[in-house]
């Protein structure tokens, strides 16, 4: 039993699958959560070496469960969450934390490019697809630049945590062309870093790691790990693989035009997949590389928009509005109509992202009436969230035409109340994936092309499977769209 193992290393947990191409089975399975530090107000890290200790945990559990099965490995192929920023020195020791796509402390550096160097911001946006946020590397390396220039100069290397990983595992200094697309530093059109963001961010290329492209593959060098996943890796072929988002888009089956990807967990995305970079007048999406360079197979861009409020919103309802557990909130919500009666909710409790790129943004509820009860304003939640995704799908719809269906998953498709809601105000059906490891499987599908299991990513996409489909209410369809008008003229 040959297998192909995906790794998915998050923000909130390390996971690893084993899939049998042959049968299309998850035949092992192993997750470890990890650890977020907040040290001060709008700070967010990792320690990274809690992130490599637990995958080596992961690893260690997923290879025994396939010796166990006779089994064997040919391949590994990675999935990490995007933006992190990590100095390293010499050594490769770390010199600081991880820091995390939600980090804010680098507002600052980012509302400069955009609304004071405004030339330099949109020529980066320009020439990266990267929108101009706290979030990405670029603005946290400028920060570093203000507030601790001798420690950014000191680091002999500036890496994400997926890079971190890689140089573990390999000894190699080596970043894909996906994660580097999402760091603002990156010509996402010549596949080089990119002088003038270098130059802002305060670094030298040397501190950078080398570009290759995400079918790249290494060998396993590491000699101090445990002997289950040395022998367990010994014949596989290690593949860096791409971001977790755009290698979720591939893991739910959307490569074709006209299918649009939603995710919610605790914050969400809305993603397209093109074959082309895109860019948007107002630099409100981003657009990242799947594959390209690949003579073999068409190059395949992953465009969209991601948002701060997801799940969280309905995490605030619960715990912090009503007190209550989120089925009994769910249910409470159900007993409303759809529209909530007017009630309007603006989900920005986190700052927001897409559409709106303000980390000061905050929500609020608009035309509250007196017949209006808790089961209102928890809807209006829910709606909200929905709303501000169906936003940023009309900005993405118009460069690249209309969604004709959404695959969706993340932790909000365990509620078929939520999922209907999201097919009556998007007014298309609503798909969900069998399986919510969409970024573990795009990293798994992704390496069966790089191996030749398969002979495109379009082929590679016939292994995701499909639990149920919800269709649109037409007359809900139809008081969504009133209502979101409303709330598209409230927007900040």
């Amino acid at each position: 039993m040959n297998c192909i193992l995906g790794v998915d290393i998050g923000t909130t947990n390390v996971k690893a699958l084993a899939f049998q191409p042959e049968t299309g089975d998850i035949v092992a399975h192993a997750s470890a959560p990890l650890t977020t530090l907040h040290p001060q107000p709008g700070y967010a890290e990792q320690d990274p070496e809690e992130v490599w200790t637990n995958l080596i945990d992961v690893l260690d559990e997923v290879c025994r469960e396939v010796k166990q099965q006779n089994g064997r490995i040919e391949a590994v192929g990675f999935s990490s969450a995007m933006h992190s920023s990590i100095g390293v020195d010499d050594a490769g020791k770390p010199l600081t934390n991880a820091i995390l796509w939600s980090d804010n402390r680098a507002e600052k550096q980012a509302a400069s490019l955009r609304h004071e160097q405004t030339a330099l911001g949109k020529d980066i946006y320009e020439r990266t697809g990267t929108p101009l946020h706290p979030m990405i590397p670029l603005c946290k390396l400028a920060w570093f630049r203000e507030h601790n220039l001798r420690l950014l100069r000191r680091a002999t290397g500036w890496i994400s945590i997926k890079e971190y990983i890689w140089h573990k595992l390999t000894g190699k200094y080596q970043i894909d062309y996906s994660i580097a697309t999402a760091t603002g530093l990156f010509d996402s059109q010549r596949k080089e870093w990119y002088a003038p963001a270098l130059e802002f961010a305060g670094i030298r290329i040397e501190q950078l790691s080398e570009p290759v492209p995400t079918t790249y593959a290494g060998k396993l060098t590491n000699s101090t790990l445990p002997n289950s996943v040395t022998d367990g890796l010994a014949e596989a072929s290690l593949h860096i693989g791409a971001s977790d988002g755009c290698l979720a888009n591939l893991g739910a089956g959307a490569i074709e035009s006209g299918i649009t990807t939603i995710t919610i967990g605790t914050s969400g995305a809305i993603r397209r997949t093109v074959q082309r970079p895109l860019r948007d007048e107002k630099g409100r999406l981003f657009s990242y590389i799947l594959n390209v360079s690949d003579p073999t197979d068409k190059n395949y861009y992953v465009v969209g928009g991601p948002t701060n409020n997801g799940a969280n919103v309905l995490q605030w309802v619960s715990e912090k509005l009503t007190q209550t557990e989120t089925t009994d909130v769910l249910a409470e919500a159900a007993t409303v109509e759809a529209g909530s009666d007017d009630l309007l909710f603006l989900p920005y409790l986190q700052g927001e992202r897409a559409p709106l790129w303000d980390a000061g943004v905050r929500g609020s509820y608009l035309n509250v009436d007196w017949h209006h009860g808790r089961a209102h304003f928890v809807r209006a939640a829910l709606e909200g969230v929905l709303f501000n995704l169906l936003r940023i799908e009309r900005i993405l719809s118009r460069h690249t035409g209309p969604t004709r269906v959404i695959h969706a998953n993340g932790g909000f498709a365990q509620s078929a109340f939520w999922v209907q809601m999201m097919a009556d105000i998007f007014g298309v059906p609503v798909r969900l994936n069998e399986s919510n490891e969409s970024g573990a499987i795009g990293a798994i599908l992704l390496t069966m092309k790089a191996t030749g299991r398969v002979s495109s990513l379009a082929e590679a996409t016939r292994h995701v499977g499909f639990g149920q489909t919800f269709e649109p209410d037409a007359e809900r369809h139809r008081r969504y769209q009133a209502v979101y008008k409303r709330f598209e003229q409230a927007l900040p």
